[in-house]
C-alpha cells in the first residue's frame, strides 16, 4: 500500500542527498581552485629560492638531510605538497633534480606550464636567469588528492546533517498529517445514520478540499437516502390499499354463490392484480431509473423506430378503448442512450395518454429533429392538466384532485410521469407538458441536447 508519508520522505531525503553530493562537489572543485591559486604562488617561490641557491654556486637542500633552519622546514613542505625542483644551465643541461627519475622537459620560457609526462600532467613554473634556468613543478593528482583529502572530511558532518534533517522531518511529516488521521478516525467512528458534515473550524487549508469533499459526498447521500425512505414510505402507502382491495375481492369471491355475480367479483379480481401489477412494475421502474453512481451502457438509439414498435404494442389496447393512436415519426432520429429505458419511457407516456383520453379521441406520438435536438411528442385530446399542477405532476405518487374521475380505469398510482422525468434526467433531455395544439388536451414533450 502507497505511503504519502514514506514518499515524502524518501523524495526529501533523496533531495537531501543529491544536495549533500552537490555541496561535496561544490567544494572540492572550490579547494581545488584555492589551492591551485596558493600553490602556483608555492612553486613560484620555491622556483625563486632555488634560483638564489644557483646564483650563489650553492646546491639546494635536500630534504631529510638539510639541518634545521627554514630551509629545511620549507623542503619538507614542498615533499609533502609533491613539489619537484630542477637545476639548468641556459643551454639545457641538467645541473640539480630533487626527484632524479623524473625527465621534465627543458623550457627557457618564463612563467606556467602544463606538460604531460607519461600519463601524468605537471604544472611547471620556469625561472629564467643569467645564471641559469630553474624549474619547479607539481604533478595535478597532488592538487587534486589533497582538495578530495579536504572534502572527504565534510563526508562525515554532511551525514549527521542528513540524519538530523531525517528525524526533524520524520517528526514533523508524522505532526503533520496527524489532521488527516484524526479526520479518517472522526469518519470511521460515524454510524451509517450520521450523515451529518464534519466540522472545517480545525481543519488545515491543504486538506480542506478532501474534508469538503467528503461533506459535500456526505450531503448527497443524506439527500439520497431521505429521498429512498420517502420513496419506501409512499410505496408501501400505495400498495395497502390495492392489497386491501385484493382481500377483500377475494372474500367477496369466496362467498358468492351466484354465477353472475362470481363472474364480476373474478372479473374485478383480475382487474385489481392487473393495477397491482402495473403499480409494482412502475415501482421497479423509477427505481431502475435512479441514479446509482454507475456509468449507464448507452449506445446508438434510433428513437423514431423505437415510438413505431412502442405504438404497435399499444395498438390493440387504444383499439379496444376506441382511440385513435398513431406515430408520425418517418426518419431516422439517433440519440445516444439505453434503449430499455426509452422504451419504458414510451410505454409510460403512451399508457397515461390512453388512461386520460376519451372514446373516440386520438393519441398521437411523434419524433422529429429541431436544429439538431432531437424531440418527442407525446399529444392526447383529453381533460389535460391544469397550468398550476403540471410541474407537481412530475412527483412521485402526486395525482390531481380530478385525476381519478378523468381516468378510463380510476386512475394510476401517479408515478407514471414522475419514471419519465427520472428517465429523461439520465439521458441529459428534459421532460414539460404543455396544453395540446388543438387547445384540448395534453402534450408531453421531452427534448434531447444537441448530438445526445
Amino acid at each position: 500500500m502507497r505511503s504519502i508519508e514514506r514518499t515524502l520522505l524518501a523524495w526529501i531525503l533523496g533531495a537531501l542527498s543529491l544536495g549533500a553530493l552537490l555541496i561535496t562537489l561544490a567544494i572540492y572543485l572550490l579547494m581545488l581552485q584555492e589551492m591551485g591559486e596558493v600553490f602556483d604562488t608555492e612553486l613560484r617561490n620555491v622556483a625563486l629560492a632555488v634560483a638564489g641557491y644557483q646564483r650563489a654556486g650553492l646546491p639546494p637542500p635536500v630534504p631529510g638531510l638539510a639541518s634545521g633552519g627554514e630551509a629545511a622546514e620549507e623542503a619538507e613542505t614542498d615533499v609533502e605538497a609533491g613539489i619537484v625542483t630542477l637545476s639548468w644551465t641556459l643551454d639545457g643541461q641538467l645541473l640539480y633534480a630533487s626527484e632524479r627519475s623524473l625527465a621534465l622537459p627543458f623550457s627557457a620560457v618564463e612563467g606556467f606550464s602544463r606538460p604531460t609526462v607519461g600519463a601524468q600532467q605537471w604544472i611547471v613554473y620556469t625561472h629564467v636567469q643569467r645564471s641559469g634556468v630553474v624549474q619547479a613543478a607539481q604533478r595535478v593528482s597532488s592538487r587534486r588528492a589533497i582538495a578530495a583529502g579536504s572534502a572527504a572530511k565534510l563526508v562525515p558532518v554532511m551525514l549527521v546533517l542528513m540524519a538530523a534533517a531525517g528525524g526533524l522531518l520524520v517528526y514533523g511529516l508524522r505532526r503533520g498529517l496527524r489532521p488527516l488521521d484524526e479526520a479518517a478516525a472522526g469518519v470511521s467512528a460515524r454510524d451509517a445514520d450520521a450523515l451529518d458534515p464534519m466540522a472545517t473550524a480545525e481543519v488545515p487549508r491543504e486538506i480542506l478540499p478532501l474534508v469538503g469533499a467528503i461533506n459535500g459526498l456526505m450531503a448527497r447521500l443524506s439527500a439520497a437516502m431521505a429521498s429512498q425512505r420517502r420513496f419506501v414510505a409512499d410505496a408501501a402507502h400505495e400498495l395497502r390499499t390495492p392489497i386491501a382491495a385484493l382481500r377483500l375481492q377475494l372474500q367477496w369471491l369466496q362467498r358468492s354463490d351466484d354465477p353472475d355475480a362470481r363472474n364480476e367479483a373474478l372479473h374485478d379480481l383480475e382487474g385489481g392484480i392487473a393495477r397491482s401489477q402495473r403499480l409494482v412494475e412502475q415501482l421497479l421502474g423509477i427505481a431502475r431509473a435512479e441514479p446509482d453512481g454507475r456509468p449507464a451502457a448507452f449506445a446508438s438509439v434510433d428513437l423514431a423506430a423505437l415510438a413505431r414498435a412502442t405504438v404497435g404494442r399499444f395498438s390493440l389496447k387504444a383499439a379496444q378503448a376506441s382511440v385513435d393512436l398513431g406515430a408520425a415519426a418517418p426518419g431516422p432520429v439517433l440519440v445516444h442512450g439505453d434503449e430499455q429505458q426509452l422504451a419504458v419511457l414510451l410505454e409510460n407516456l403512451i399508457d397515461n395518454a390512453l388512461r386520460y383520453t376519451p372514446a373516440g379521441g386520438v393519441v398521437d406520438v411523434a419524433v422529429a429533429s429541431e436544429d439538431g435536438r432531437p424531440q418527442l411528442r407525446v399529444t392526447d385530446d383529453g381533460p389535460g392538466i391544469p397550468v398550476d399542477e403540471r410541474e407537481r405532476s412530475f412527483e412521485r405518487f402526486h395525482r390531481g384532485s380530478s385525476a381519478p374521475a378523468q381516468a378510463r380505469d380510476g386512475g394510476g398510482s401517479g408515478l407514471g410521469l414522475a419514471i419519465v422525468r427520472a428517465i429523461a434526467q439520465r439521458h441529459g433531455a428534459r421532460a414539460s407538458l404543455h396544453t395540446a395544439p388543438g387547445g384540448r388536451g395534453l402534450e408531453v414533450r421531452v427534448d434531447f441536447a444537441a448530438g445526445a
